[in-house]
């Protein structure tokens, strides 16, 4: 844990709770799946800091209607509900006072950054923000507080001033008090689903809050942010959740299928599960670009300029009217010599250059590409020898075979 000390150069004044000391860690009151805690103290700095013009990120002023009435049609990806529901589940074992509906925490998700969706992210089946959600600049301008880099850009790449970071849009200063690894995959990423929405259950209960009570809820999500407007959205949000208007729907996806919530299990039995589950989707994932490399690698372009008809580089398909040649390539080559006639090319090759181009298009000219050729005997002309040997990095050796 850091000390709550680190943040009262950030937040100077209302970082501790009464009665606690600065100058020291909060008391832990249970140990989560890690080996963190739950700090007993309540965190008084904010998770996340309220921007003009917007109730949260993900909510444009004005639009607080809507974003409810939507609740449902919106969607929740699955594996931010289960992050948020494995969330509420781990945070009620390591803090039974605490009481935390996990509808809260998935409100949040909502109004910070549609459940890891927000500024043209899609949620990857591991339950990261691809290609990463990074609030404004807190640098005092657009209404915002001016808070100085306290990470070195490490979780937001500004190496000036913080940014708020990941879906549910931590402070990295306050990231650093309450990140956890949920998912079991030996990091604490706050672009991480599952690490960033238990870290939000941690601050939440943090402190001597009943979160099943209005009161105890009001007060914990305003330390979260410190905006009236967006607890009152939070809240209404969370109360549309937990009359079950919200669907389950795939990564990436709007709309889907009612969701009906598990039943509750054992504490252990359901960190097992959790973390088999974020092992089974990362495998699957690293699997799925394995096989998306494989796939690429085995592609390409092909050859541009005059062709003979057959054979194509690797990928690709090659037109063209047998050892006619197929005028002017289009696409890029590859490799050098560019564009060129039949003869150009076998001009240039005998020279030991490669005529004719790479790979990387598609040439065309020529009305029917040519019967693959007889296999070869040792009566070959020169000629037709060097029309044979074209597609070669070493036209002369070719010859030479061909006709030795």
């Amino acid at each position: 844990m850091v000390p709550l000390a680190v943040l009262s150069a950030v937040w100077t004044g209302s970082l501790v709770a009464s009665g606690a000391n600065a100058e020291q860690p909060a008391q832990a009151s249970a140990s989560l799946p890690d080996g963190t805690s739950v700090p007993s103290d309540a965190i008084e700095a904010p998770a996340s800091v309220p921007v003009a013009g917007v109730i949260a990120p993900a909510v444009p002023q004005g639009s607080a209607d809507s974003v409810v009435s939507g609740a449902s049609s919106n969607g929740i990806p699955a594996p931010a509900l289960s992050a948020y529901q494995r969330a509420g589940q781990i945070i009620g074992a390591a803090d039974k006072s605490c009481n935390l509906p996990w509808e809260i925490v998935a409100a949040i998700g909502r109004v910070e950054s549609d459940h890891g969706r927000y500024g043209g992210n899609s949620l990857t089946d591991e339950g990261v923000s691809k290609p990463g959600i990074y609030g404004i600049a807190l640098n005092g301008k657009n209404g915002t507080q001016a808070i100085n880099d306290t990470d070195g850009g490490e979780l937001d790449k500004d190496t000036v001033f913080d940014r708020a970071v990941g879906a549910m849009q931590f402070i990295p200063s306050t990231w650093q008090v309450v990140k956890v690894d949920a998912d079991g995959d030996g990091e604490r990423n706050p672009q991480d689903i599952d690490d960033s929405a238990l870290a939000t259950a941690v601050y939440l209960c943090s402190g001597k809050d009943d979160l099943s009570a209005r009161a105890g809820q009001e007060a914990a999500v305003f330390r979260y942010n410190h905006s009236r407007e967006y607890v009152d959205l939070v809240l209404r949000i969370m109360e549309a959740y937990s009359s079950g208007d919200y669907t389950a729907v795939p990564s990436g996806a709007q709309g889907g299928s009612s969701y009906s919530p598990s039943s509750s299990t054992s504490y252990s039995a359901s960190i097992a599960r959790s973390y088999q589950a974020a092992r089974e989707r990362k495998a699957e994932a690293r699997a799925a670009q394995v096989r998306r490399e494989r796939a690429s690698q085995g592609s390409g372009g092909s050859t541009t300029g005059g062709s003979l008809g057959g054979t194509p580089s690797s990928g690709g398909t090659t037109t063209g009217g047998g050892l006619v040649p197929g005028g002017t390539g289009s696409g890029t080559p590859t490799s050098p010599g560019g564009n060129g006639s039949l003869s150009n090319t076998v001009e240039g090759v005998t020279k030991g250059l490669t005529g004719g181009g790479g790979g990387g298009g598609t040439s065309s000219g020529g009305s029917t590409p040519a019967p693959a050729p007889d296999p070869v005997t040792p009566v070959l002309t020169l000629a037709e020898a060097q029309a044979k040997c074209i597609g070669s990095l070493n036209v002369t050796k070719c010859v030479n075979d061909l006709l030795s």
